[in-house]
């Protein structure tokens, strides 16, 4: 819906919603048990506040109120009250009961309690209205501002991926490696999930376990008979969904500081399961040698862009838990899954 159509459609709903107020306000206002037919005195009394109650609505809140010059709001507002009392008392009264109403001031408190409910009730539910439509205009900034900080963080992770696994590609062609082929073809299959499969916000849990593992053989080629690899997966169903790419970043991680760090003895444990209420829990265990550049782990851009995913697609449905320990390096995470349609 573009700007103009969503002004008039809005429009057009508060048109309604203040014909409707009015007419409702006004059965109640002029409503008599002893004498149940309207008369003219009370439409025409009704449509002077119903004028006063326009002006503040529609030319003294947006003038003075919204733009926080308060003292002149109220000083404003007192004003239209003022008139309203004396248009009522001195001209409409004195027209239709000369010789009863029109004969005598009631005072002004009197005149406060005629008047203040009707145009009480009008002004406050136009400053409701108006803050509701506030609150959804934050809403939808808010709900697009955390889009623009996704797109700009999935921006972050794709090319840092793409530019660690080129080096390798590169390194094995140089060497002539028979195993080139297969590395182009995971990289290829690996690509294709990054750049197309995961442009949603959540994707199925199956599609990004498949993407996982094609990772996870792409980078084990960088180990060959240096250590070994596993990775296991338990109860992955279809009807759960996903943020993608949150689990490569610690994938990722664990391959390249174990390879930095070691010549030999490397140890690679994955292992993802689901509960039965929806609850991942991921966990990757690396090795490391002390000596190694282990130090920037918790701090790369990928780390620190994933936590980040985290705490806005999962604000409070997620643990994330990393220690190092006797050259042993344990991401354990625990996230609720989203399920089809939700």
């Amino acid at each position: 819906m573009t700007a103009k159509k969503h002004f008039l459609n809005n429009t057009g709903q508060e048109v309604l919603f203040q014909v409707l107020l009015h007419i409702v306000l006004f059965l109640f206002f002029s409503f008599d048990k002893d004498e149940p037919q309207i008369q003219q005195f009370e439409i025409v009394v009704f449509m002077n506040y119903a004028i006063g109650a326009f002006i503040i609505n529609y030319v003294l809140l947006p003038t003075f109120f919204y733009k926080k010059k308060y003292l002149r709001f109220f000083f404003s507002v007192a004003f239209i009250i003022a008139v309203i009392i004396l248009v009522e008392e001195f001209v409409l009264e004195q027209i239709y009961f000369p010789d009863t109403k029109g004969r005598y001031f009631p005072g002004v408190f009197y005149c406060l309690l005629d008047v203040m409910p009707v145009i009480t009730i009008l002004a406050g539910f136009k400053f409701a209205w108006d803050a509701s439509n506030k609150q959804r205009e934050v809403d939808e900034l808010r709900s697009s501002m955390q889009e623009s900080e996704l797109q700009f963080l999935k921006s972050q992770i794709n090319p840092h991926f793409l530019f660690n696994n080129l080096n390798n590609l590169y390194s094995y062609a140089i060497e002539q490696s028979p195993k080139t082929p297969s590395i182009i073809l995971e990289l290829s299959s690996v690509l294709r999930y990054v750049l197309y499969d995961c442009k949603e916000k959540f994707v199925a849990l199956q599609k990004e376990i498949e993407h996982l593992k094609n990772f996870t053989q792409l980078n084990e080629l960088q180990i060959e008979e240096r250590g070994k690899v596993t990775f296991k997966t338990q109860n992955i169903k279809p009807e759960f969904r996903i943020a993608p790419l949150i689990l490569t970043v610690f994938i990722e991680n664990a391959f390249k500081h174990s390879t930095a760090s070691q010549s030999k003895d490397i140890r690679i444990d994955i292992d993802i399961k689901v509960t039965d209420n929806g609850m991942l829990e991921f966990k990757c265990e690396n090795s490391f040698q002390p000596h190694g550049n282990t130090q920037n782990l918790s701090k790369g851009i990928g780390l620190q862009n994933v936590k980040k995913r985290l705490q806005i697609l999962y604000p409070s449905a997620h643990e994330l838990s990393i220690n190092e320990n006797d050259g042993l390096y344990s991401v354990i995470l625990k996230m609720q899954l989203k399920t089809q349609g939700k």
